[in-house]
């Protein structure tokens, strides 16, 4: 058998500087190449394995010279009896001209190595505006292979009906070349894994019937790979936001009238107590969450082949000041605290007595707290709740906003292209969080029924699995309705 019968390769191809070794290092998840805002970077073609099966079949990827001059070579070529013959005389040109000898390894490489061209085009101008385009198309119609047009330099993730109409113009501007198969966006900085699989389906499509099954096998592997990936990433995701669940910081009984005191001015705004131990706690239980989000994101970005600091900013932000508060009511404190609020303030909850603390979700709404009703208060609570110590946790509010950011989170570590360089992460597009909160409202029962009974952290880690996996491959299918089926968990045919 021959390496051919064995492997299929794809050439990368484009004007230079439009990205291809940025391109490249985000399909393959590892860095190649030297990337640099200059022209000619890459001086040779250079292959690199992409996919390999348990069989041996591989798929290469070769990342190659940009097109230089591609006009004067496609002339040249017009004028020559045996325009890829020719290509073989012209080696000389390396010292004497780079630009022309850059166009002519590209090609060289495209009629060599590969079963497949990918033509990388820069979405940041007009198809009519790229000049390059015309006589690249014809360099590469000589080949007799098939294309497929990868837009890039699209930018961070946009409304899908925005980006379908520029894919849209580039197909119809390249609707006269037959050699093009297909146009897709392929963002070397913003791209989403599930198209890189159409990407996979396509190639698959174009190539001749007898070397279909074997990009069949390859394109399996592939998937199985990533499917693998979202559903430990799922899991990453639930078992964080179960650690979060049941968080608790204890918080010290005030032990003191004048202890107790401080905590009520500090209730009332009227003083920040450092020492209140409340403090402490909401400070103590606002470090673990900040802990918890970084490690997760690490995680994420560790298995998406990825490196970078995580940062905990926007979560923090938004759920920083929703604690579910239960604080065990010493019944005399609580007697006396009543007696001294009686008939001075009005319209305060519960929470009053037990400086700021919520009882419960304000069982008495409004009013005033005199010392009999505030003593039965303590009682009930400490009763009802079961409580033996005072702890601080998350509200059920943070918690749906944990699970939205967590979302999220995924979506921008799983759009992240390896070709950026170290992860920073950015403001999530505005339609990511309108189509995360639509795909979540089928499960927000399921979400309150949990943080209601917090059973226990393995039984609410599944539980949140559960709720996850669905509701992100709703995202992805929402936002790339072109992808293939995997992102709706059914598995995808071979074409």
């Amino acid at each position: 058998m021959s390496r051919r019968d064995n492997t299929l390769a794809l050439s990368l191809v484009s004007h230079t500087n439009i990205g291809k070794t940025t391109l490249a290092r985000t399909l393959l998840g590892r860095d190649i190449g030297t990337v640099r805002d200059a022209t000619h970077v890459t001086d040779f073609a250079d292959e690199h394995r992409m996919l390999d099966t348990p069989q041996g079949e591989c798929l290469t990827l070769w990342d190659t010279p940009g097109f230089g001059d591609s006009v004067r070579l496609a002339k040249r070529m017009q004028q020559s009896g045996n325009p890829l013959g020719w290509l073989l005389t012209e080696v000389w040109d390396r010292w004497r001209d780079r630009a022309f000898w850059a166009s002519q390894m590209a090609l060289r490489n495209v009629r060599d190595e590969a079963d497949v061209v990918l033509y990388l085009v820069s979405a940041a101008e007009s198809p009519e505006a790229a000049g390059y385009v015309a006589p690249e198309m014809a360099l590469l119609a000589w080949t007799g292979l098939p294309v497929i047009v990868l837009l890039n330099q699209l930018g961070a993730p946009g409304q899908p009906a925005q980006e379908a109409a520029e894919i849209e113009r580039w197909r119809t501007h390249l609707a006269a070349q037959k050699q093009v198969r297909a146009v897709l966006p392929m963002d070397a900085f913003a791209r989403c894994w599930v198209q890189e699989l159409t990407l996979l389906q396509a190639i698959e499509a174009a190539l001749p019937p007898e070397r279909q099954p074997l990009m069949g096998r390859l394109r399996g592997v592939w998937q199985a790979q990533r499917l693998a990936t979202f559903d430990t990433a799922m899991r990453t995701l639930a078992d964080s936001l179960a650690r979060i669940a049941h968080a608790r910081e204890t918080v010290p009984e005030a032990g003191s009238l004048r202890t107790a005191l401080r905590q009520v001015g500090s209730a009332l705004g009227l003083r920040r107590d450092e020492a209140d131990p409340r403090m402490k706690a909401q400070e103590a239980l606002l470090a673990r969450l900040d802990s918890e989000v970084r490690s997760s994101t690490s995680d994420l970005l560790r298995l998406h082949a990825l490196e970078g600091q995580a940062a905990a900013e926007d979560i923090l932000a938004r759920v920083g000041s929703q604690f579910d508060r239960r604080e065990r009511v010493g019944t005399g404190t609580a007697a006396v605290i009543g007696g001294m609020v009686s008939g001075a303030l009005t319209g305060l909850g519960a929470d009053l007595a037990t400086g700021g603390l919520t009882l419960g979700g304000g069982l008495i709404a409004g009013g005033v707290l005199g010392a009999l009703g505030a003593m039965g208060l303590a009682h009930g609570v400490n009763l009802v709740r079961g409580l033996d110590e005072s702890w601080l946790g998350w509200q059920p509010e943070a918690l749906d906003a944990a699970v939205e950011a967590a979302l999220l989170r995924y979506l921008a570590v799983a759009h992240f292209g390896r070709g950026r360089g170290p992860w920073a992460q950015s403001e999530a597009p505005a339609q990511w969080r309108a189509v995360v909160d639509a795909a979540l409202a089928p499960s927000r029962p399921v979400l309150a029924a949990l943080w209601t009974e917090r059973s226990d952290e393995a039984t609410t880690a599944t539980a949140l699995q559960e709720v996850l996996a669905p509701t992100c491959r709703q995202v992805l299918a929402t936002l790339y309705p072109q992808a293939p089926v995997p992102v709706r968990g059914i598995d995808v045919p071979a074409t």
